[in-house]
């Protein structure tokens, strides 16, 4: 399911080639994006990528910016959620696709939680005549990026609803936490079911009668098979925190370790530096990229914030003056801090 941004630990990113999906349909190319916030690419070793939680939050929102810029009318969190499929998971598609009702095939989301995110976490309430699934509140929803990732998790949810039980829109509807955005116009069409704002939990509410129905597409001997298939892939793997995420995430955590050396990032994490040096030279990485580009990202940050002078962010990034700043800056993005600053206030 597609990702959700507040988390301190490296995240798996094996979802990577949804979010190009996305952006394709949405008509903007996400390379440079990923490149410009020095996002790994790498499907050969999809199953072991990972990403810090600010990192794809930031990529995020640099996705919605272009796909307003590129498509008015298309709203990029709900087209993550919209094409996301399990193409690298195909045992949890079939599960799902065979699953003898919509209670067995809730299931899928203890797998998600494993596998895929550990921040998409549901649970199923069940009171009288109704039922809700719940997002656990394990991250804020304040912020607009909180959002973002609440609407194309939950888009993802009701396109496998609707593949699941085609008459979903009839008799279901969406809660969410958030107050209405300048754009919630669009959420009942795209949803195609009614939608309020400011409730007390981001859910998906129907009646308790459905989750015991049978399913048109129910085919028990393969479902078991296939719940089978993604158990053992469970046994098999381990949770998968790459040393350049990880790394990526105590600089987030603590950013004052970007001007403290190597040493100690390596005494964090506990390592040896000379280990340290060895396995990122295993990932086809050096320290110095990494913290580059862990600068770079909290500069474009920074730089959003009017408040923060250039003094203040080169402290905070571990620069030696505003000097030094200045021209790290120009080298990675082609333009001055104060340039920047200025374009994006045109």
């Amino acid at each position: 399911m597609p990702q959700t941004p507040l988390h301190a630990d490296p995240i798996p990113f094996i979802t990577l080639p949804n979010w190009v999906k996305a952006a394709t349909v949405c008509g903007f190319n996400i390379q440079p994006i990923f490149e410009r916030l020095g996002v790994q690419t790498d499907l050969i070793h999809l199953e072991d990528a990972t990403i810090s939680a600010p990192a794809l939050g930031q990529v995020m929102e640099e996705c919605v910016a272009a796909s307003r810029e590129a498509a008015p009318r298309q709203h990029f969190p709900f087209m993550l959620g919209e094409t996301f499929a399990f193409d690298y998971l195909p045992d949890i598609a079939t599960f799902l696709a065979t699953s003898p009702t919509l209670r067995e095939a809730l299931r899928v989301f203890e797998w998600v939680r494993e596998l895929i995110n550990p921040l998409i976490a549901f649970r199923l309430e069940e009171r009288g005549e109704h039922a809700a699934l719940v997002l656990e509140a394990v991250h804020g929803d304040a912020t607009p990026q909180d959002r973002y990732f609440i609407e194309s998790i939950f888009a993802a949810v009701a396109k496998f609803g609707r593949m699941l039980a085609g008459d979903l829109d009839q008799f279901s509807q969406l809660a969410f936490r958030f107050p209405a955005p300048a754009y919630a116009a669009a959420y009942a069409p795209y949803f195609r079911m009614p939608v309020t704002f400011g409730q007390a939990r981001n859910a998906l509410e129907f009646p308790r009668e459905r989750l015991d129905l049978s399913l048109e597409g129910a085919f028990p001997s393969l479902n078991r098979q296939a719940a089978q298939r993604v158990s053992q892939v469970l046994a098999q793997m381990s949770r998968r925190t790459g040393l350049v995420a990880a790394i990526e995430s105590v600089f987030d955590r603590e950013p004052a370790l970007l001007g403290r050396g190597i040493e100690a990032v390596a005494d964090s994490l506990g390592l040896h530096v000379r280990a340290l040096q060895r396995r990122l030279r295993d990932e086809g990485e050096s320290y110095g990229a990494v913290q580059d580009r862990v600068r770079y990202r909290l500069a474009l940050r920074a730089l959003q914030q009017p408040d923060l002078d250039l003094e203040t962010i080169s402290e905070r990034l571990g620069f030696s003056d505003r000097r030094a700043f200045t021209r790290a800056f120009t080298r990675w993005s082609g333009v001055s801090p104060s340039s920047f600053r200025q374009r994006r206030e045109l």
